[in-house]
């Protein structure tokens, strides 16, 4: 696990984090390290609308992941596969009360009212208990998902705004053919992975303005994409600050570009 501090200094990382830091330490034993985690399972919700489920990790410490997963319509009455954005939340709505989600992004525009291209989408929606995003748990979860609905595997897809643009990266490279496409939305990298990326389409949105996530972070992971030919394209908002977030996911031309892309049998 990868955690860039935004304007920390060599030592106040460290001292300011501590709590972070022990709580990582704490879930981790070295016996818990010779078991596999396997998901202990709940009851998929199939009704339409989005729904507040519990995935337990086997451990010695009973750790879990609570998340929402929204169902489309017509889902019941239909034997197809349906595709799946997996959505990481920003630093704003790290903790474990799972409604914070619904603050920013896609858990939000998800529970408004309001007829979006996204709601024909599964859309699963974790909650990071502490800041950062764990690329081991979210492929659980995804693996957990998968096997519960009725999920095409061709159009699995990933975005995830500020923390979650953070960790879009770091999930897309770390499991790059799992994911048709990807959409980091004002967050960073690490350029040295973006070999991993090159295959991968990539849609990145940043304000310019931004003075939380400087726009530059987005800029060096697309550079680092475009120096060995990735399949990346970039939209820099003029005026926009960090809420970049709001006018993409409310955008239909996003998921029809989504849906442009499948990875292959």
């Amino acid at each position: 696990q990868y955690l860039e501090i935004e304007g920390g200094g060599h030592v106040d990382v460290a001292f300011k984090h501590f709590p972070e830091i022990f709580a990582f330490f704490n879930e981790h034993h070295k016996d818990a390290a010779k078991k596999t985690a396997k998901p202990v399972t709940t009851p998929a919700m199939a009704k339409p609308g989005q729904h507040p489920h519990r995935l337990k990790l086997e451990s010695v410490n009973g750790a879990h992941v609570d998340y929402f997963v929204h169902v489309p319509t017509g889902y019941e009455d239909s034997d197809k596969k349906w595709p799946l954005i997996l959505f990481l939340h920003g630093r704003g709505s790290v903790g474990n009360e799972l409604n914070k989600i619904r603050r920013n992004g896609l858990a939000k525009v998800l529970a408004s009212k309001t007829e979006l291209a996204v709601k024909d989408f599964i859309v699963v929606s974790p909650q990071s208990q502490r800041p950062g995003w764990n690329t081991q748990t979210l492929n659980t979860l995804l693996d957990h998902v998968v096997s519960q609905y009725k999920v095409d595997k061709q159009r699995v897809y990933l975005t995830g705004l500020s923390m979650g643009g953070y960790g879009t990266w770091s999930m897309g490279a770390a499991y790059p053919k799992r994911f048709a496409a990807i959409v980091p939305i004002c967050g960073g990298g690490n350029p040295a992975k973006a070999e991993q990326l090159k295959n991968t389409p990539t849609w990145v949105f940043h304000g310019e303005k931004d003075n939380v996530v400087p726009i530059s972070q987005s800029e060096k992971m697309v550079d680092a994409l475009k120096a060995i030919g990735g399949n990346v394209k970039f939209t820099r908002y003029p005026n926009a600050k960090h809420d970049s977030w709001s006018a993409t996911y409310r955008n239909p031309k996003l998921y029809e570009w989504l849906l442009e892309h499948k990875l292959p049998n």
